[in-house]
This record gives C-alpha cells, sequence and structure tokens, in this order.
C-alpha cells in the first residue's frame, strides 16, 4: 500500500501529473466541488481545462461563478468531445471523467455515457458502493477507478482509498494519485474488498468519531459545564491527540500509558469503558459498516 499526502499549495501547475490534463466531473455536488477547489488551490490544474454537469442552471451557474469552470447540462457531452466556447473549434475530450452522482442515478447515468468514452479516457468512480465491474460493464469501458473519501475530505483532510482495474496505466494512476491528493491523504488498496473494508473504517469512521464527540459534550454537560464550553474542551482535546499521535508515530497503547497513572482518574475511566465492552461494541459496528458495504456493492451490480 502507498500512501501520500496532499500536493504542498506551492506546487506549480507544470510539476503536476495533471499538467494539461483535461477533466470532466460527471455531478457536482460537496465531494466533487472539494475536489475543484483542491485541485486549483494547489495549481495541479487550470480551470479552463475542467468542465462539470449538472441537471440544476442553478448549481451550474453558482460553481461557474465561484470557480470560472465550464459547466454544462449534459453528462454525455461534459465526458466527450465538445465545442470551444471562442468559436475556436472542437475540444479534446477530457482525459479523467470523474463520476461523482448520487448512488441511486448511477445506472441512469451510466446508460448516458455507455459507448461514448474513448479508449485512453479513464473513469474515476466516488459512487458509494459502485463495484468496478458493473461500471465497466455499463460503460462498455475497461479503465476505471473506484475511490471512497470521506467527509473531511471537504475541508482537504480526508482519507481516500482507491484501486484500479489492470487496464489503468501507471500515467493514470498517477493522475488519479495527485486529484486524490487534492482531498488530503490517500491510499491505493489492491483488491476491492479492501475498498469495502476501508468504506467501513475510514469513510464511516466520522461517523463513530462524531457519536463519541458528541457523548463526550453531553458527558460535560451533564456535569455543569455548559454546551459551548464543553464542546470547545472536547473538539480540541480530540484534535490535540490526534496531531500528537500522528507526531510521535506511538502506538495508541503506548499513548494511553503515557497519560494513566495507577489509581488516577484515567485508570478510573478505562475501566468503565472496559467493562462497558466499549473495544467490542467498536469492532462489531466497523464490521457490520463492511459487510453492509459488501451487501450495497451486491445490490447495485445485480
Amino acid at each position: 500500500m502507498n500512501i501520500s499526502q496532499g500536493t504542498d499549495q506551492s506546487t506549480k501547475d507544470a510539476t503536476s501529473p495533471l499538467h494539461g490534463t483535461r477533466l470532466a466531473f460527471i455531478g457536482c455536488g460537496s465531494i466533487a466541488e472539494a475536489m475543484i477547489a483542491g485541485l486549483l488551490r494547489q495549481r495541479l490544474v487550470t480551470a479552463e481545462l475542467i468542465t462539470g454537469s449538472h441537471p440544476r442552471a442553478a448549481r451550474r451557474d453558482e460553481l461557474r461563478a465561484r470557480y470560472g469552470i465550464n459547466m454544462l447540462e449534459s453528462n454525455r457531452e461534459a465526458a466527450t468531445v465538445r465545442q470551444s466556447t471562442d468559436a475556436s473549434g472542437e475540444l479534446p475530450a477530457p482525459s479523467i471523467v470523474v463520476l461523482a452522482i448520487k448512488p441511486q442515478r448511477l445506472l441512469m447515468v451510466l446508460g448516458e455515457l455507455q459507448g461514448a468514452l474513448k479508449k485512453a479516457q479513464v473513469v474515476l468512480s466516488i459512487v458509494a458502493g459502485a463495484r468496478l465491474e458493473t461500471v465497466a460493464e455499463e460503460l462498455s469501458h475497461p479503465a476505471i477507478v473506484r475511490a471512497m473519501p470521506n467527509t473531511p475530505a471537504q475541508i482537504g483532510q480526508g482519507m481516500t482509498a482507491w484501486t484500479a482495474t489492470p487496464d489503468v496505466s501507471s500515467e493514470q494512476q498517477a493522475q488519479v494519485r495527485a486529484m486524490l491528493a487534492a482531498l488530503g491523504r490517500e491510499i491505493y488498496v489492491e483488491t476491492e474488498r479492501m475498498i469495502d473494508m476501508a468504506t467501513a473504517l475510514s469513510a464511516t469512521g466520522p461517523t463513530y468519531i462524531f457519536l463519541v464527540m458528541e457523548a463526550l459534550v453531553d458527558a460535560g454537560v451533564h456535569m455543569g459545564f455548559s454546551r459551548h464550553v464543553a464542546q470547545e474542551l472536547v473538539l480540541q482535546t480530540m484534535l490535540g491527540s490526534v496531531l500528537f499521535a500522528q507526531e510521535s508515530h506511538k502506538h495508541p497503547a503506548e499513548l494511553r500509558n503515557m497519560v494513566t497513572s495507577p489509581g488516577g482518574t484515567s485508570a478510573e475511566a478505562i475501566y468503565q469503558m472496559e467493562k462497558g465492552s466499549l473495544r467490542t461494541v467498536l469492532s462489531k459496528a466497523v464490521y457490520a459498516a463492511f459487510n453492509r458495504a459488501v451487501e450495497l456493492g451486491k445490490r447495485k451490480a445485480e
């Protein structure tokens, strides 16, 4: 597995694997917008190289005004050759087509794009539960990448797991890696089963964190803090703990032992959490999410 961090903001467009590459975003929701914003912020591409599609005119106007990108209503037109807006002729087709639609619209959109893509194009799907085989068959196109980002990608702090079919070249993989790094960090995994595993662990992971966060804030309120103060204490404590763990490179158990004195408050708190089977509950929750991800993938493939 290879993990990389998002490109530094000082990166010049000419040094990017995406330099001069045309991109199409089929569907422009929050994750797609986060990717577009990250690519432009880090100067990995320029706005004129990005085309998006969306069914609502208001959303198209919003993104066109905010980022200066090309916005179209037609998914098929966005993913294929189209006419230049300055009448200078036909523009080349996008090299990377990003599927960023809602899962329930997947088969309809794939039907719209069926047979339209050229051999040199690669499709990057960030559609939850959409299996490589399903996308490839419905599009009649073999070069497919499946990625699973998480919610923090919207602020450039995401974690994205991805994999690809054998038809995706090493050059195309480098381009995809650069795109996903614009969302935060990315990790290439070898099998699609690992995408389902990442769905349960990192993509669903913010849910677990938010629930623990909420429980800690409620505990603070129960003790007598105002909700505002309790939330500030909890948020900074969680953020600082994560950053400390990242900087120290120590095992979580070692970090926990550093703050657990014999007979102290941490020891008492840990005893109660172990008594309540917190580890087991979390493990079961992650495994249940994994099974659900596998099930959803099978349903969409049928």
